[in-house]
């Protein structure tokens, strides 16, 4: 919210030119190596235990833990039954009558994952988890038994649900919006005791099942940082043009891409943070890339040169225009070329490649007429290297 996965925040951020495929999970996610189910997936054997003690570890073993089998949630060839008592070998330091998820691929107990503790309500959502699936129709099915538990009580419940969405592909999510709790949704946005890390994902959910209530909503969230960094902003940002489009984008534009200053919440008049424009630039990643059809394409060109005069953020303006194919904006980078305030390597070189992809921007024929755009961006490449020989040279070195 590939997200990629949905929403390792910064995963559109592009490094060149590149028009490699882009990830296509919640891009504003960061999603862990392995779900609660794909763990699950991998073993043969699924216990509940209760911890009935155990012996603590010495400088020859590393002791033992004993449980009570209380319940089963898989075990191939029935090996293991309810009642039966099973020695781990390792100490677990437990407390009497807790209980315990216990996993392992075979009969071999010291290949067994470490036990972790569990409650009730934790081992249901374990033992019923839907196991990963390959057919579309299947993977967005057992992605909805996860919204339920998005905020649940439990840590290891609720982490296990986010990260489920985040490691969802985006055309698997989307099918979900008629599902979606677009209430909670809308509260957990704006709870100050939402985890940071899951506003990004929240926020991205909300844009694809909410309504006007939900923008102005959102609206307010963005329009009022409360800290220089705000994680997962980009996801509401997201959220919102979905909701919104151009009418939202107008007001992107206005108060964070044009200004430079943003009115707090007691009326103070303050410096606008960096990280608030580059989120922006990452939501016109995220439209451009999962959602061309909800504002056009030279609607989004037009916004992202906005960015152009904002030195810190010009060469990555410069590539993704380069990656846009938006070849309209020559003679303004030729002038950018020779401003002091652009005169910084990264974007002398981002102005080169711009000029070397859009001469090659070119139909495969040996009888068509080169474009207008192509001839002209090979002038402009001539007098960069006649003006500039060694920037030039550094430019091309990994040019593909």
């Amino acid at each position: 919210m590939k997200i990629p996965t949905l929403f390792a925040v910064l995963l559109l951020t592009v490094a060149g030119f590149s028009t490699s495929a882009v990830a296509n999970w919640c891009p504003f996610c960061d999603a862990p190596s392995l779900t609660l189910a794909e763990q699950v997936e991998q073993v043969n054997h699924l216990l509940l235990g209760r911890w009935i003690g155990g012996d603590k570890p010495t400088n020859d073993t590393a002791g033992t833990a004993k449980f009570k089998i209380i319940e089963i949630g898989k075990s191939k060839g029935d090996i293991f039954k309810v009642g039966e008592e099973l020695e781990l070998p390792q100490y677990i330091a437990g407390k009497q009558d807790a209980l315990y998820v216990l996993m392992g691929p075979d009969i071999k107990l010291v290949d067994w994952h470490v036990p972790n503790e569990a409650t009730k309500s934790s081992w249901k959502y374990i033992s019923e988890l839907p196991m990963p699936a390959t057919e579309e129709a299947a993977r967005i099915e057992r992605l909805a038994y996860f919204l339920d538990y998005l905020q649940h009580s439990e840590l290891t419940v609720s982490n296990d649900a986010y990260a489920e969405f985040a490691s969802a592909p985006y055309e698997v999510i989307t099918p979900l919006h008629d599902r979606m709790p677009r209430e909670k949704l809308r509260q957990w946005i704006i709870d100050p005791e939402t985890p940071v890390t899951r506003i990004g994902l929240y926020g991205l959910l909300l844009g694809l099942c909410g309504k006007a209530e939900d923008a102005a909503a959102m609206e307010q969230k963005i329009l009022m940082p409360d800290t220089d960094f705000r994680l997962g902003i980009e996801g509401v940002m997201s959220g919102y043009l979905l909701i919104t489009g151009e009418k939202g984008l107008d007001v992107l534009e206005q108060h964070k891409m044009l200004s430079t200053t943003y009115i707090n919440q007691d009326g103070e008049e303050k410096k606008l943070p960096f990280s608030e424009v580059y989120a922006t630039m990452q939501t016109l990643r995220f439209m451009w890339t999962y959602e061309p059809d909800r504002i056009s394409k030279d609607r989004l060109k037009q916004s992202l040169r906005m960015l152009l005069d904002r030195p810190e953020l010009a060469d990555l303006v410069i590539a993704d225009l380069a990656r846009w194919k938006d070849w309209g904006v020559q003679d303004r980078l030729m002038e950018m070329y020779d401003k002091e305030e652009f005169d910084i390597p990264s974007i002398k070189r981002a102005i080169i490649r711009y000029f070397f992809y859009c001469s090659k921007d070119v139909e495969e024929s040996e009888t068509a007429d080169l474009p207008a755009y192509a001839v002209s961006a090979a002038e402009h490449l001539k007098v960069l290297e006649e003006k500039d020989p060694k920037t030039y040279a550094n430019a091309k070195r990994f040019l593909r």
